[in-house]
């Protein structure tokens, strides 16, 4: 007997606490009864479109109540789930569905041109589902494209007649291409629930927490946090970002009084970053936990963060698409082990910090980190040689450097791909952005390396400056001395404005768009 799935799951919370609100958005609520009910009628309308178990269906669409029934009802027909991020371009689009192989597409009105577009290049896509449509008599608009709540309306609720077990595959989320193409990462269910159960337990939450995701669900952090509460029969809220809105969210936390969410740094600097008489504004005592994920933040930042959310507690947690949750800086360590990323979780079997012929580094020394334990990924789809490249026996590496202190602390150094090498120096971006985003006149920086002819890489800070402050090059230059050792402090300081900062779908800044960006411009 393996573990349950998440289908299986919502059916007992349907069972035991059927009025209870599961999940949310701005629009409507639904109980686990009509949560429960509305899945069964998704995936028997599937079915019954030729759709079945080991089938992807693509989902393109913002945040909204529709994502968690299309993925419980994946999880009750065996279908497997493929978010497509709705930040990418037509063409990189494309390049998911149909690596994928998805046979059917679910999408919100939101993106009527987009698949138009689309629909000519993906052929293996057989079944498109609309959402938010204006309902016909027949529930369907031509012969391949129907719309969601006609389907619903004349499906069966009762459970689906598949055979899903905990080791069928849920979801291939595919990763963010910091470092170029996306791979599409397969997770199990038996994964997924592994991971909740961590993080319900690492966390302390209850059955009566309001838990909102932020961050956009066709990305696993969402997916991590929403669902943890579904495990524990807590609600969820679905927080619906198209763009980022600070005074909104505050508001929304305020209102619904929200327990705990997931944010990335940058979420964090635009909070901070709004006047103190609209933070004023609202009550956001209701929070008890926040957590910090998805990119390294800095020591600045947390600092801001604790003193702004009072009345929470705040972890720092590393992991990846591939691994789950690795590491965990819990809140009595915030302050004893700044800029840490803390130990390893629980189930974590152990982490291993490798040189690059595979041996383990002495405490103290960067390495690059390898962890394996029950959330980790079952391989990229279809990427039998990448998959492959990224293990060391039966340990994964997502490219990470780190270093571990005589306490067993973990300190992220940076991305494998983002160091740079200056005048035989490594020097790794992290570290410096920390230094120079101290500055008060900064609010967000990545440093990268770009050609020299001198140093073979020249460390250079691109920076985002803080409405209404200003600063020259040569004073955040100078605020670096002192701080980091002289062939650390960036050589030339670049100012762009906020929106001009590439960003994954996830909120990290892609180093390897400004690298492309400014290392062309070095050449010329």
């Amino acid at each position: 007997m393996g573990w349950v799935t998440i289908g299986e799951i919502i059916k007992m919370f349907a069972e035991r606490t059927p009025n209870k609100v599961a999940t949310l958005d701005k629009r409507r609520k639904l109980t686990f009864k009509e949560w429960n009910e509305r899945a069964n009628k998704i995936a028997n309308a599937l079915m019954g479109l030729g759709i079945g178990k080991g089938d992807r269906v693509a989902v393109l669409a913002y945040n909204c109540i529709e994502w968690m029934e299309i993925y419980a009802a994946a999880a009750k027909g065996g279908f497997i789930v493929v978010p497509v991020m709705f930040r990418l371009a037509p063409p990189e689009m494309k390049y998911v569905i149909n690596h994928s192989g998805a046979k059917a597409l679910i999408y919100s009105e939101d993106f009527n041109d987009t698949v138009n577009l689309l629909s000519r290049d993906i052929p293996e896509v057989k079944v498109y589902v609309k959402f938010n449509g204006i309902e016909c008599e027949c529930g369907c608009e031509d012969e391949t494209t129907y719309l969601y709540e006609g389907l619903i309306e004349k499906a069966s609720f009762d459970e689906p007649d598949v055979n899903v077990t905990s080791k069928d595959i849920w979801i291939i989320m595919y990763t963010g291409g910091t470092t170029g193409l996306p791979k599409g990462v397969i997770k199990t269910h038996e994964s997924l629930i592994a991971q909740f159960l961590v993080t319900a337990y690492e966390k302390g939450f209850i059955e009566t927490d309001i838990g909102m995701v932020v961050m956009p669900l066709c990305h696993i952090n969402s997916v991590y946090y929403g669902f943890t509460f579904t495990y524990i029969g807590a609600t969820c809220y679905v927080y619906p970002m198209r763009s980022f809105d600070p005074e909104d969210l505050l508001k929304t936390i305020s209102e619904e009084r929200i327990t705990f969410t997931s944010l990335v740094p940058t979420h964090y600097i635009m909070i901070l970053a709004l006047p103190d008489n609209v933070k004023s504004k609202y009550n956001v005592d209701c929070i008890k936990k926040l957590l910090c994920s998805s990119a390294p933040v800095r020591r600045d930042t947390k600092l801001k963060i604790l003193e702004f959310f009072k009345n929470s507690q705040l972890f720092e947690a590393y992991g990846s698409t591939e691994a789950g949750i690795v590491t965990i800086l819990r809140p009595h360590e915030q302050l004893i082990k700044l800029g840490s990323i803390g130990r390893e979780v629980i189930g974590i079997d152990r982490i291993k910090l490798l040189d690059e012929n595979g041996n383990e580094v002495p405490v103290g020394e960067v390495g690059e980190l390898y962890s394996r334990g029950p959330m980790m990924f079952s391989g990229y789809w279809n990427e039998p040689e990448k998959t492959a490249k990224a293990f060391r026996g039966e340990y994964f590496s997502a490219g990470d450097m780190a270093y571990k202190d005589e306490d067993g602390f973990f300190y992220l150094v940076d991305r494998k791909a983002n160091m740079i090498i200056t005048g035989g120096e490594n020097v790794y971006p992290s570290e410096v952005e920390n230094v120079v985003g101290s500055h008060p006149a900064v609010k967000d920086v990545a440093v990268i390396g770009v050609p020299h002819e001198k140093w073979g890489e020249q460390v250079t800070a691109v920076v985002v400056l803080h409405e209404g402050k200003s600063a020259t090059a040569q004073e955040i230059i100078e605020h670096c001395r002192g701080k980091i050792a002289g062939f650390k402090i960036p050589k030339e300081v670049i100012f762009i404005k906020d929106e001009e900062m590439p960003r994954s779908g996830a909120g990290k800044i892609l180093h390897r768009v400004l690298r492309e960006t400014y290392g062309k411009e070095m050449r010329r």
